[in-house]
């Protein structure tokens, strides 16, 4: 608990004790002076409620009138006028302490996010002319080697290249069992050191680096409101003046033309005040919101905000890409096949060289298959075009490695093959040299991913690639994904989703789940866009709305139930707040409710809904 917190409490407490007093006092003491009882419990109100009053002053100073510090002020100050001390202090205790579980509600589910935030590295030891320097990650530029110690944070992504150790992911991805690293193998930033001694050749400079982009997304996710939270924050505008007028009309009118004391009328409008305090809706509704957003967060899955938690609930059609995102995007080289006259040895280097410059895992693939080195200042002239390969000037001849289209595209006529796989065709100049078969595996849960969207009822489980159509269907039929659409460049992905927009009801939802560079487009196109985060290139996270940070496809399903859930929450606060207040207000204007009924109208009512508004936070991360 905060100081603050604890602070609040104290005074609630000691308010709550001369409160007692004042009652004890005005039933117990026999010819007790009408002006001692008014000051015994005047002192109880003024500790308890003295900062309302205060707030309510000051924002009408602002030209602030109508909130809740005002309902309650004047509904107490009210009950004063009329004689009815207890249920004035009374009703500003009561407030008191539906303000403080709001506080520590909120303070709770903020925790959850702060623990994400402390992924923050504050230092980088980073080695500079044979010695180690301790200084901030943003000075430590690209190629510097730093040092991480047992217990320390991964500042900065990077390359082992001394050392093997253990590392904690879970703050990034939810996974809860250490990820062992050793010389050759990338680290990101955020990551806790658990055990070696790691020396890292540095990859990005902090603020590109995997720890600044997760922050960036965490703080920005708040900012993007819900339409369920516009419409609270509308609601509130017009609904405070509308009750004040309402209170006021109750007050003058019956005593005028129906008749009756004017002290019951004004009790009763006073108490109607108290009831309608907005704020069970004002604070729960965001609060389930945020509540569903850390939770998410601790199961691995960043949200960009409330909107997009909102939008997964009616979701209707799942797009998804195959590399990588059903598949592992660890490729392996698995066959070569040079054309007569070439040797495997010298197509397996053109091809390593075209695509050295690359970071997709089919290029990492065949220059880990090449083994050697790659000099690079033999290359000039290297261009990548997403959807079809790489093309690079070496040794006095331009060499292409992509697919069949790619090779048409320089007038070179590839071998056509039937191998199930990726096919990187090779050409130097216009000579055709062979081709390589580049395998890739399932991820373990991508049969249990797709398994669950059918149970969540997805009208269409569709997948696209840019993969051959023997490739594609294999993977698809192994999945059981009856819908796949093969040999895709990106925009033709685009025109699939086009189409797919057409096929799904108006509210619907269609989300697109992907990681390379390639998926951009079709990310931002999307109603809603999911990037694998750990094997996802920077620009699939940027245009993405959710990043799943464990790279694990059955977390798809799991967003979708995590928004389900939060949005039931969201509607059982709106329907019990406004239903038990409608109640009561209706009571309390026919004199049937008494201050005390308008104070669980209010502050009961408030507290239900925070506590049920936390259960938002709870989600498992499996």
């Amino acid at each position: 608990m905060s100081k603050k917190l604890k602070k609040r409490l104290k005074r609630i407490v000691t308010g709550a004790l001369l409160y007692l007093v004042a009652v004890l006092s005005s039933h117990f003491i026999p010819n007790l002076s009408g002006t001692v009882e008014l000051v015994l419990f005047l002192i109880a109100y003024f500790v308890m409620g003295g900062n309302i009053v205060k707030a309510a002053v000051k924002n009408i100073g602002h030209g602030q009138i109508f909130d809740e510090n005002f309902l309650m002020t004047i509904a107490t100050v009210g009950a004063f006028l009329i004689g009815e001390y207890p249920e004035a202090v009374a009703v500003m205790l009561f407030y008191q302490v539906g303000e403080w579980f709001q506080s520590y509600a909120v303070g709770r589910s903020r925790k959850s996010i702060a623990e994400l935030m402390d992924i923050r590295p504050d230092y980088a030891n980073v080695l500079r002319d044979g010695e180690e320097r301790e200084v901030s990650p943003d000075e430590v530029a690209i190629g510097e080697h730093i040092v991480v110690k047992p217990g320390e944070r991964i500042p900065l992504d990077g390359t082992v290249v001394k050392g093997a150790s253990s590392l904690d992911t879970m703050a990034l991805t939810g996974e809860s069992v250490p990820r062992d690293v050793a010389t050759g193998e990338e680290v990101i930033s955020g990551c806790v050191n658990l055990s070696g001694v790691l020396e890292v050749k540095v990859n990005k400079v902090f603020g590109e680096s995997t720890v600044a982009k997760i922050l960036e997304l965490v703080e920005n996710a708040g900012s993007k409101k819900s339409e369920a939270e516009h419409f609270i924050t509308k609601f509130a505008r017009y609904y405070t003046p509308m009750v004040v007028i309402c209170a006021a009309l109750l007050a003058v009118l019956p005593p005028l033309f129906i008749g009756g004391e004017w002290s019951v009328w004004i009790y009763r409008a006073l108490s109607f005040l108290v009831i309608s305090c907005p704020c069970a809706l004002v604070i729960s509704i965001p609060l389930s919101f945020f509540g569903g957003l850390g939770g998410a967060s601790r199961a691995g899955i960043l949200i960009k905000g409330s909107n997009y938690l909102e939008a997964l609930a009616d979701a209707e059609i799942v797009v998804m890409d195959k590399t990588g995102t059903l598949t592992k995007g660890t490729f392996v080289v698995t066959k070569r096949v040079p054309v007569k006259g070439v040797s495997e040895a010298a197509l397996l280097e053109a091809a390593a060289y075209a695509e050295s410059y690359s970071n997709h895992p089919i290029s990492q693939s065949l220059l880990e298959a090449y083994g050697k080195e790659v000099d690079k200042s033999l290359l000039s002239d290297v261009e990548e075009v997403a959807g079809y390969g790489v093309r690079a000037a070496w040794k006095g001849s331009f060499i292409y490695a992509g697919n069949a289209k790619w090779m048409e595209q320089q007038e070179v006529q590839p071998e056509v093959t039937e191998e199930v796989g990726t096919i990187v065709h090779v050409a130097k100049g216009k000579e055709y040299l062979g081709y390589l078969v580049i395998a890739d595996e399932i991820k373990t849960d991508a049969k249990k991913a797709i398994d669950r969207l059918k149970e969540a009822g997805m009208k269409h489980i569709v997948m696209l690639t840019g993969d051959r159509k023997k490739t594609a269907d294999s993977v698809a039929k192994e999945l059981g994904i009856e819908e796949v659409y093969s040999d895709l460049l990106p925009k033709d992905k685009v025109d699939q989703v086009e189409r797919l927009f057409t096929e799904k009801s108006a509210k619907g939802k269609l989300i697109f789940v992907g990681d390379g560079i390639n998926d951009a487009p079709v990310l931002a196109r999307a109603d809603i866009g999911m990037a694998m985060g750990g094997l996802g290139s920077d620009a699939a996270i940027e245009a993405a709305d959710v990043v799943i940070m464990t790279d694990e496809p059955s977390k798809i399903a799991k967003a979708i139930q995590i928004s389900q859930r939060t949005l039931v929450i969201v509607k059982q606060n709106i329907i019990f707040a406004i239903g038990v207040k409608i109640l009561i207000l209706l009571l309390a204007a026919v004199g049937s409710a008494t201050m005390w009924a308008a104070v669980f109208g209010d502050v009961g009512v408030a507290v239900i809904a925070i506590l049920n508004a936390m259960r938002a936070m709870n989600i498992k991360a499996k």
